[in-house]
């Protein structure tokens, strides 16, 4: 067990805090390493959130990463900083294919994990990993940033309001041109458009009109366009809810897109402007005139609310974080699962 899970009353009365460790060195680990320094110095977070350590396979590279973020620690492999019994709250940033095995590797050394997203590279690695999590009782948590974010909430709030109406249908979009990005096209990293960024278009619809709202996904219809090493390049996925609303998909690894959130009710409508990390709720009437925009709370870099939450669900001794649930990852990762049967997409290790 690790030291805090559970101990609230014990690490508040202590003075210490919690020690932040990152296994990875690549890009998204810099993002994360800057938002836990940016914590470190942020009045809200400070106290209590520390960034501590970095794990990369070469312990050079992990010593300038450490170098680079004012790090304690660097480790020249991923075991040696699970057996770290200063580390609290592993965050895992390896491709999507290795999640699994990191995090397993973390939590049966007594870590918590905030494991980045998609969460692992198929629903059967999600069930088992999380089948450790409960065998262990180590927090485990998806790092997808967008459903830990206060935006979240504002946008329900207006749905749920009935502002602009009954939700009848819903659209969102993710393109990033990332295809040079070696393992964005490599099918043994689970590389492709879908899980890396087509997870926040199915995660803001799941959000938006699905599951939050007591809608269940009845069938799906989807297509996509193959990159040359076989993985998708773009595609697109129709959801059709139990209640009739229906709800679009899309996302690209070749082109930039507007990244939009749209909401269509029979009163209205509400745009999200940026899914991937959302900056403005704007609501329109039916006659396509502005009713009223509302702001997103500033930021350090989005990041830090997932950070926060598992550190206090670790804290609290839960093994999963309200904003994510188990139950949730595994939903995802299963409708992704079929959306790639459809297009008969199998990774070489599935």
């Amino acid at each position: 067990m690790s030291r805090w899970n559970g101990k609230r009353a014990e690490f508040e009365a202590s003075g210490a805090k919690i020690n932040v460790a990152i296994l990875g060195a690549g890009n998204i680990a810099h993002t994360m390493a800057d938002t836990l320094t940016q914590m470190a110095e942020s009045p809200l977070y400070s106290s209590w959130i520390h960034p501590y350590a970095v794990a990369a396979r070469s312990l050079d590279r992990a010593q300038a990463f450490a170098d680079q973020w004012h790090l304690d620690k660097a480790y020249g492999s991923y075991e040696e900083l699970a057996e770290d019994p200063n580390v609290d709250l592993v965050y895992i940033a390896t491709p999507h294919s290795l999640h699994a095995e990191h995090a397993i590797l973390c939590m049966q050394a007594g870590k918590n994990v905030l494991v980045e997203k998609s969460f692992t590279a198929n629903a059967e690695q999600a069930r088992q990993t999380l089948a450790v999590a409960r065998e262990t009782g180590m927090l485990c948590t998806e790092a997808i940033w967008t459903r830990y974010m206060p935006s979240r909430a504002l946008i329900n709030e207006v749905i749920d309001s009935g502002e602009i109406g009954e939700v009848k249908s819903a659209s969102a979009n993710l393109c990033y041109p990332v295809w040079k990005v070696p393992r964005m096209t490599d099918p043994e990293c689970a590389g492709g458009a879908l899980l890396d960024v087509g997870v926040y278009p199915l995660n803001f619809l799941d959000m938006a009109i699905g599951a939050d709202h007591g809608r269940t996904i009845e069938r799906t219809a989807t297509s996509m366009v193959p990159y040359e090493t076989g993985v998708d390049a773009q595609n697109s996925t129709t959801l059709y809810y139990n209640d009739g609303t229906m709800g679009v998909a899309s996302s690209s690894m070749l082109v930039s897109s507007d990244r939009g959130g749209y909401v269509w009710g029979t009163e209205g409508y509400l745009e999200v402007t940026n899914i991937n990390n959302p900056e403005a709720i704007d609501l329109y009437d039916n006659d396509h005139k502005p009713v009223r925009s509302i702001a997103v709370p500033p930021q350090l870099t989005g990041y830090e609310y997932e950070v926060a939450d598992a550190a206090n669900a670790l804290l609290d001794g839960k093994i999963e974080c309200e904003a994510m649930p188990h139950a949730d990852t595994i939903r995802i990762m299963e409708l992704m699962d079929q959306i790639r049967g459809e297009w008969g997409l199998k990774f070489p290790f599935e």
